[in-house]
């Protein structure tokens, strides 16, 4: 059992909390069982840590102050696991597209709505936030496995895939959400919290579109705003 907080294996594992350690070692952290067992469907885990008394029998085990310091959570896991980064895979279908979306809250939530409305490919600007930062992948609830995730330059990617319909979002000279028809081939653009949908994307879509809801409610998130989009393109697949 490893129980030194400057043993070096912990100092390593500690320092997968930073977004530059983990692009180094092109590695990153899962806590919880839940997270850690859906990573290791994936085939991506590189190193099971755990307590003891668990069900992970090639892990190595800890102390509660070890998995304490290498975690986030105030209460810790009973498991974590180092895994190897998930590879991209090329776009061919309905993709989600995220313009500097900074949130990881955010994030999470349209990873794990991508997954319940059949969008299997999601596009993350150069700037947005990290894929692997651990509070997207805690509110991803284990979907970021089940999800094509990559990063690119919106507009290169735009014209590398011109079989994509893409539209944009913003709540001026946008078009409602529930006017609109998609097919089955669209490239839907969310914008940044704060500062929306860059103005050199616009030139790109076929159409903006916005939300109509209660004239006392300003705005939504983005997450909650990608999940509405998200389900109404979704049923094209179910009326044709």
């Amino acid at each position: 059992m490893i129980t030194s907080l400057a043993n070096s294996k912990v100092k390593e594992w500690t320092k997968l909390k930073d977004k530059k350690y983990r692009d180094e070692t092109n590695t990153f952290l899962v806590e919880n069982e839940h997270l850690v067992d859906e990573a290791l469907k994936k085939g991506v885990v590189k190193e099971l840590i755990s307590l003891e008394n668990t069900k992970y029998q090639d892990a190595t085990i800890v102390s509660y102050e070890v998995m304490k310091k290498i975690t986030n959570q105030v209460t810790p896991p009973n498991v974590c696991a180092v895994c190897n980064k998930l590879k991209g895979e090329e776009v061919k279908e309905r993709a989600l597209l995220l313009d500097n979306i900074s949130d990881p809250g955010n994030l999470g939530t349209i990873i794990r709505s991508a997954v319940a409305f059949g969008f299997k490919n999601i596009v993350l600007s150069l700037h947005s936030v990290d894929v692997y930062n651990p509070k997207v992948i805690r509110s991803s609830e284990g979907m970021i496995f089940h999800v094509n995730i990559i990063y690119s330059d919106l507009i290169d990617f735009i014209n590398n895939h011109s079989f994509l319909t893409i539209y944009g979002t913003s709540v001026i000279n946008g078009k409602k959400l529930n006017d609109l028809k998609f097919n089955k081939q669209v490239g839907i653009i969310i914008g940044n919290e704060g500062k929306g949908m860059s103005e050199d994307l616009k030139r790109f879509c076929k159409d903006l579109i916005y939300i109509p809801m209660n004239k006392n409610c300003e705005s939504l998130n983005a997450g909650v705003s990608a999940s509405i989009i998200m389900y109404e393109v979704n049923k094209v697949d179910y009326e044709g």
